[in-house]
């Protein structure tokens, strides 16, 4: 495991449905933008900007919902290294209101060649970063 990375995000009417509660594909979406802030904390943009032709993709993910966020709630998205592989990491992932908990899951991403799509390893720079709090 590594340090929990935190994201603040603001709940806007574009998130939400006619009742004002977020949308429950958008906690996805903080979820990505979490993860993507947590690799930049890292010192890694997008790996199309690596020099090399690995990219990430979600191999797969499993979410829960526990309380739902409304509009203009403040939260905290959280991204969390787990474990990894030779090509993929693992990230436990969860978005809090004043400290409790609306959303949780974990999401599996896989570094894969851009044009073929197969699995490649994961570049051991970014596997040291991530896990250096393990």
């Amino acid at each position: 495991m590594s340090a929990i990375f935190e994201l603040p995000v603001r709940v806007y009417i574009e998130d939400t449905d006619a009742q004002g509660i977020v949308y429950y594909v958008n906690y996805l979406k903080y979820m990505e933008r979490a993860r993507s802030e947590w690799l930049r904390h890292h010192g890694f943009e997008n790996p199309a900007f690596w020099g090399d032709d690995s990219i990430f993709v979600v191999h797969s993910l499993s979410v829960r919902y526990h309380r739902a966020a409304k509009l203009y709630d403040d939260l905290v998205v959280t991204a969390l290294a787990m474990e990894h592989g030779r090509a993929w990491f693992e990230v436990e992932q969860s978005v809090h209101r004043d400290g409790e908990l609306m959303c949780a899951g974990q999401v599996k991403v896989a570094c894969a060649d851009r044009r073929t799509m197969k699995p490649v390893r994961m570049p051991g720079e970014l596997l040291a970063r991530i896990f250096a709090n393990a």
